[in-house]
């Protein structure tokens, strides 16, 4: 980095001695940014380049994560330099957006948002157990229209092919741009790190680009600051895809241009490219330029018709008329929700919505289809609690209102007591909720997900 930035190197190495940024991000399926400003319990700043995106002054005695809001899907904790990615690749509403590496879910999220609901988002990860990670945050930003799979981009590509109106790469990399926060991330660092996540780069991102369609954008991100991981991989790929030209349409308030004359630092052994002066419609965000610890994005767009693209929609078994009447019992008597019938699907005994418009999955591995509303068990339907945090206070029957304290109590899995008719319950603290509760005479058992609670 001494040789990359030359004089820009001292103002790069004292942000180091500087804590990282926090950032938090609204949840604007929930509320507006507007209007968390007002409830927020925490001091406020916003992020030039994200208007859903803040910088927030942490609370020790009640620190964001553990704050009820939290747990309710009303913010997201991410990096302020991680929110430019989906800014910049703006997913439109009813567009089909692909998230390649999605866990845990940050930029996923933000998508979903950008989507406003309609659409079909699928958020894939390759790993078996950071999928569960992924699905959780998911689950709580109250994400109705989302699918998500355990795949490798290969079989992707295969079973989809290129029918995706966006498409996120958020590559696995060094992690240069954690070092100001992960010790770990620093003691994972090499030379020869940076090469091998280089070379996986390559071979990712020539997947991702089997899956955009004609006139399509494909976002490629990473967070570390080696040239080899950026415009190295993004001269290449320029090469090797001459239908892609990079996207320098959207300005981001506080960021820099690529570094085109990086691919052939001395001592790099960079690949040529025809075309390095495009190169610089590379973004990066730089920890002693701007807020957050650092990003690199690309935004490159596939030529061709922006004509949609035809595929065959999923079919999925339907629910039979036993567990449909079962689900009608409840809704009648819990929600005041209407549910399109033609788009439940039941996947063993869990009963699901399937946002329209969703590909076939061919196989692929599901984690969840579409929005999991609950569980057929014998003589009753039970709903899910990815169910709760997807509906408004006013599509309950019943709610429960809590304050921050009572909050806390249901968030550690306490029984309830309120007095009230019997049945299913949706607790909320200032009308968002955060889970269900079943009452009968007057105590409220606790449903919060056993795996969930607060210790």
């Amino acid at each position: 980095m001494r040789l990359l930035l030359g004089a820009e190197f001292q103002a790069f190495l004292e942000s180091y001695s500087q804590p990282p940024s926090a950032g938090l991000r609204v949840n604007t399926l929930k509320t507006t940014s507007e209007a968390f400003q007002d409830l927020s319990p925490y001091p406020l700043s916003p992020i030039p380049w994200c208007p859903s995106g803040f910088l927030i002054e942490k609370d020790t005695q009640l620190p964001p994560g553990k704050h009820p809001y939290h747990a309710a899907g009303l913010y997201y904790l991410q990096d302020p330099s991680a929110m430019a990615v989906a800014e910049l690749l703006n997913p439109q509403p009813g567009n089909l957006t692909l998230d390649l590496a999605a866990a845990p879910g940050g930029k996923t999220s933000h998508l979903a948002s950008l989507m406003e609901g309609e659409g079909v988002l699928i958020a894939n990860e390759t790993h078996p157990r950071r999928v569960w990670e992924l699905a959780e945050n998911l689950e709580r930003w109250g994400t109705k229209n989302a699918v998500i799979l355990n795949e490798s981009p290969e079989r992707l590509a295969q079973a989809f092919g290129d029918i995706f109106n966006k498409v996120l790469l958020d590559a696995p990399c060094s992690g240069e741009g954690m070092f100001r926060k992960n010790v770990g991330a620093r003691r994972e660092w090499s030379p020869q790190r940076v090469v091998s996540c280089a070379l996986r780069q390559h071979a990712i991102l020539k997947q991702a680009a089997r899956l955009v369609r004609p006139g399509g954008m494909l976002a490629y991100s990473t967070c570390t600051f080696a040239p080899e991981e950026n415009e190295a991989v993004i001269a290449g790929f320029l090469e090797d895809h001459p239908a892609f030209e990079l996207d320098s349409t959207r300005a981001l308030p506080g960021a820099a241009p690529g570094k085109p004359e990086w691919v052939d630092f001395p001592g790099l052994q960079m690949i040529d490219t025809a075309d390095k002066v495009s190169l610089q419609s590379t973004v990066r965000l730089w920890p002693h330029l701007t807020i957050g610890e650092g990003h690199f994005v690309a935004i490159l767009r596939r030529s061709g018709n922006t004509l949609p693209t035809r595929f065959v929609s999923e079919q999925f078994q339907a629910p039979s008329i036993e567990a449909l009447r079962r689900f009608h019992e409840f809704c009648s008597e819990h929600l005041i929700v209407e549910w399109e019938l033609r788009r439940l699907a039941l996947v063993g005994s869990y009963l699901y919505w399937i946002p329209p418009g969703m590909p076939a999955l061919s196989g692929l591995k599901a984690i969840h289809p579409g929005l999991w509303l609950g569980t057929l068990k014998p003589g009753r339907f039970e709903p899910s609690h990815a169910l709760a945090l997807a509906l408004r206070r006013d599509q309950a029957r019943q709610v429960v209102s809590l304050d921050t304290d009572g909050a806390i109590s249901y968030l550690h899995g306490d029984t309830l007591e309120r007095s009230g008719l019997d049945g299913w319950v949706l607790l909320a603290q200032d009308g968002f909720p955060l889970g269900w509760g079943k009452r009968v005479k007057g105590v409220i058992k606790n449903y919060y997900p056993k795996g969930l609670r607060w210790l």
